[in-house]
């Protein structure tokens, strides 16, 4: 018989096993990062809506009544007024920012 170089077939079992066990252990945790990126994103984009909500407040000496207010100003590119599919922004009375639900 021939002294044939390569793998056998125990050898790849044993290669695809190991890549097997790699892929359950990181997928689960690549899903919860992505909710964790998407929760820090929303927290970052209310703390852009604060400052935008302070600068408004400095140039024109009140309050902007609704997010449609600072977008018409220059403040903010597009009216969004969510930054999840369950997070809904708005403007309160004295300048705060309110999510609904609470972040």
């Amino acid at each position: 018989m021939k002294n044939e170089k390569g793998f056998t077939l125990i050898e790849m079992m044993i290669v695809l096993l190991i890549i097997s066990v790699l892929l359950i252990i990181t997928i689960p945790n690549i899903a919860n990062h992505s909710a964790n990126i998407d929760k820090k994103g929303c927290e970052a984009y209310i703390k852009m809506v604060e400052a935008q909500v302070q600068a408004y407040k400095m140039e024109n000496n009140k309050y902007p009544t609704d997010l449609a207010e600072l977008e018409s100003g220059g403040y903010l590119k597009g009216d969004k007024t969510a930054c999840s599919a369950d997070v809904t922004i708005t403007i309160g009375a004295n300048g705060e920012v309110i999510t609904d639900p609470e972040l």
